[in-house]
């Protein structure tokens, strides 16, 4: 546990450590940092030898890393207080995922801006920060600098790129989120109005 405690130092804010250490020894569980997925920031596991472990994507965005890290350890808690028949991300969750991150929500922690969209989301935490378009915007700012453009932000009709080169053409809004084409395939998704992708050129 204490190797896992250095390994959380260089990936969370400073003043965050005392309190995550804690949590880290209290709840035993195996932390592994992963390679970035596209559709996941982290994940939670029971192992077959009755562990558990909970695995955080690598990046280096210190804000985004403790949400993700308190998010799968409420998870853990909350299995455990009431039972692996819950809704993963039902009430229990959500009370078990207050208690862990209010705490956290300080300034000496989180940047003003950011701290107050946290304290507004928080008060009714979703199964992803990813569906509150202000706080992925702000949160987004503390990532590395990338060529990327959010969907919202492009021209109806741009063809543009996500990974391994797959590439789409933007249609219309559809309630909460964009009906785009693969230009491959001629198969219809929908992405989110957040999503970052590689604008190409405006189709036609």
């Amino acid at each position: 546990m204490e190797n896992q405690i250095k390994v959380i130092q260089d990936f969370v804010p400073n003043a965050a450590i005392p309190l995550l250490s804690r949590y880290l020894n209290y709840w035993q569980f195996n932390l592994v940092i992963a390679k970035k997925r596209i559709t996941k920031h982290g994940d939670f596991r029971m192992l077959s030898h009755g562990g558990h472990q909970i695995s955080v994507n690598n990046s280096a965005n210190p804000y985004r890393f403790l949400i993700t890290v308190v998010h799968e350890i409420a998870h853990l808690v909350a299995f455990k207080d009431f039972g692996y028949s819950i809704k993963p991300h039902g009430k229990e969750w959500k009370n078990s995922y207050q208690k862990l991150m209010i705490p956290f929500l300080k300034p000496e922690i989180f940047p003003e801006d950011l701290l107050r969209l946290l304290a507004n989301h928080f008060k009714n935490p979703k199964a992803s920060t990813d569906t509150d378009l202000k706080l992925v915007i702000e949160l987004d700012k503390f990532d590395p600098e990338t060529e990327k453009s959010y969907i919202f932000e492009l021209e109806l009709g741009t063809v543009f790129e996500i990974h391994k080169g797959r590439r789409f053409v933007l249609g219309s809004k559809r309630k909460k989120r964009y009906e785009c084409e693969e230009i491959s395939t001629r198969r219809k998704y929908l992405f989110s109005p957040h999503a970052q992708v590689k604008a190409i050129e405006k189709n036609g």
